[in-house]
């Protein structure tokens, strides 16, 4: 055992797959312990807010104040409301109200502002223009009033008698930073929110622990169920073997994962839990290794030890699992590695057609593709909603391919080097 644990870690493809599972397993653990946010909790009033470092705006104003003479700064707030497809819109709305195109340039910002601040009106009827178009223009014309101003902004309350507002001799200048460590309220979203509101990190740690158990769970229920097939099949045979292999067959003629959508639509999503659906997914992927295992087993039960081990009167069981098993343990690992790399990817096929586990209780990677593409995350371009989810998905499996092209390295002479 020793020599053979030792051979397995010597294989440069076995080592790559099984760091990069260990790193995925060691995020998926320590994560909660250090954030121990509920998964599902939504924190955004909004939806697909994108990556980055919040901090709450009411409490950065009470926050100490530092003057910072950046270059650049006034070019990079106008940038951030001010992007080049609203120029060109400016620059058609210019156009359609009656000023020479050659006197608009897109380029001269402060140019195109004054042009928009004393021709635009949004009572103006442009012939052809949607009330959509009109809707975005009064939005556009609103976001950038005083974006060339230099003044800093007051600071006002409203009085409790009156409900006039009052200054309070407090104003915001527009080189006036915050340090984000002395703000009260901070919060980091490395991979923003989802179509929920709900933080996409601490949603994807909690779906990838959830699918790697449907994962484990399925593997060892279709490994089991193969096992135990392939070996009675391949040792018993006879009438075993046929009736065995009949119902194998007909497992093999109907497709598995249309099988695994009647039966997950039959069962209905109140009952559908994570590991209900990890057993049905064990239960309809078994085949090919009760296949395989059985033709190994063809192969050894006329072997010597195995003779020897009948004449000596020893049980069916005794000889199976002592004179058989170890015999096939090593390909029965790289189809167990095989079984949860196939789960983890049969539930996200199943969550993505809206049969996964119920969506009120955990979430899984499925469930995350699926809500991203309901809610049409890749045509609004908002990535952080199903790439992170799909990169996830590709270095679970790989790993685990990785690994089992690694055992077979181990364990098959004919590949080893």
């Amino acid at each position: 055992m020793k020599h053979i644990i030792q051979q397995v870690f010597h294989s440069g493809k076995f080592i790559v797959g099984f760091v990069i599972l260990a790193a995925v397993l060691l995020i998926v653990i320590v994560y909660p312990l250090l954030i121990k946010d509920a998964p599902l909790a939504i924190i955004g009033q909004g939806t697909f807010f994108p990556p980055g470092t919040y901090v709450n705006a009411y409490d950065s104003l009470g926050s100490p104040k530092y003057i910072l003479n950046l270059e650049h700064a006034a070019a990079k707030r106008i940038a951030s409301k001010l992007s080049d497809d609203d120029r060109l819109a400016m620059q058609e709305w210019l156009v359609a109200a009656g000023i020479p195109e050659n006197e608009i340039d897109i380029s001269n910002t402060e140019q195109l502002l004054r042009q928009w601040e004393n021709h635009y009106d949004p009572q103006t009827n442009i012939a052809g223009m949607t009330n959509a178009k009109r809707n975005y223009y009064i939005r556009l014309n609103a976001s950038l009033k005083g974006l060339l101003s230099t003044e800093g902004a007051i600071i006002a309350v409203k009085n409790a008698d009156t409900g006039a507002l009052e200054e309070t001799g407090d104003v915001v200048a527009q080189s006036d930073y915050v340090n984000i460590g002395q703000v009260a309220n901070v919060r980091r979203l490395p991979l923003g929110t989802d179509n929920f509101g709900r933080d996409v990190l601490t949603e994807l740690v909690a779906a990838t622990r959830v699918s790697l158990q449907i994962g484990f769970v399925a593997g060892i229920v279709a490994t089991l169920i193969g096992l135990t097939l392939g070996l009675l099949s391949g040792y018993i045979g006879g009438l075993v073997d046929d009736g065995i292999m009949f119902i194998t067959n007909l497992f093999t003629v109907i497709p598995s994962f249309v099988l695994l959508i009647l039966i997950s639509f039959s069962i209905g999503q109140e009952k559908r839990g994570a590991v209900t659906v990890a057993v049905v997914i064990g239960f309809t992927s078994w085949v090919w290794t009760a296949r395989a295992v059985r033709a190994q087993v063809i192969s050894l039960r006329n072997r010597d030890h195995v003779n020897l081990s009948k004449l000596s009167g020893h049980s069916l069981v005794y000889i199976i699992f002592a004179d058989i098993l170890p015999y096939v343990a090593s390909y029965v690992v790289m189809a167990l590695i095989l079984q949860i790399s196939s789960g983890i990817l049969a539930e996200a096929g199943l969550s993505i057609l809206g049969l996964g586990p119920k969506t009120t209780e955990v979430p899984t990677l499925g469930l995350m593709m699926n809500w991203a593409m309901i809610y049409q995350a890749p045509v609004l371009g908002k990535w952080w909603a199903y790439l992170p989810v799909l990169v996830t998905i590709a270095l679970i499996t790989f790993s685990m391919n990785l690994m089992n092209t690694g055992l077979d390295q181990v364990f098959n002479p004919a590949l080893r080097d």
